[in-house]
């Protein structure tokens, strides 16, 4: 067994794993934070998304000890003070979901795609930057609505906290 810390959502966080131990297991398993879901395990899906450190990754292929220390953000941590997220809002507002299982993913990625490409984002940029998550149920065109929104949403929010 490894030692492991990090803050997950605003917690120090610490456990000893396995190091074969990938970040989605330790934060589905050890941490309970079933948000995070397991899709294909190769990296493919896009249903593990979390931000460590700020930036988007897919959690199926990191370990859990290569993130000594890291800032990881969960599909959970989003919400703030009983308010969702802006993005996670746009999601319920544009109906960006059907079963749901991709739906944690697209929001974290979409969530990276505003804070790193900002608030306006036109339907092609949203429909590249989102290669890699899949979604069975839908033709993406809520999805990709939802994004848009969110992200200028998000724009919003950071011009009025200034």
């Amino acid at each position: 067994m490894t030692a492991v810390s990090m803050t997950v959502n605003g917690k120090a966080v610490q456990a000893d794993v396995e190091p074969r131990t990938l970040l989605v297991q330790f934060l589905r398993e050890n941490l309970r934070l079933t948000g995070t879901h397991v899709g294909c395990d190769t990296s493919q899906c896009g249903a593990c998304v979390v931000h460590v450190d700020g930036r988007a990754i897919k959690s199926c292929t990191a370990l859990a000890v290569s993130l000594q220390g890291a800032k990881v953000t969960t599909i959970e941590g989003l919400a703030a003070n009983g308010q969702l997220h802006p993005m996670q809002a746009a999601f319920r507002e544009h109906h960006a979901l059907q079963c749901g299982f991709c739906t944690p993913g697209m929001i974290m990625s979409g969530v990276d795609i505003a804070n790193r490409l900002g608030p306006t984002l036109d339907e092609h940029t949203i429909r590249e930057e989102l290669e890699g998550n899949l979604c069975r149920c839908t033709g993406y065109h809520n999805i990709v609505k939802a994004i848009a929104a969110g992200a200028a949403q998000m724009g919003a929010a950071k011009i009025a906290a200034e």
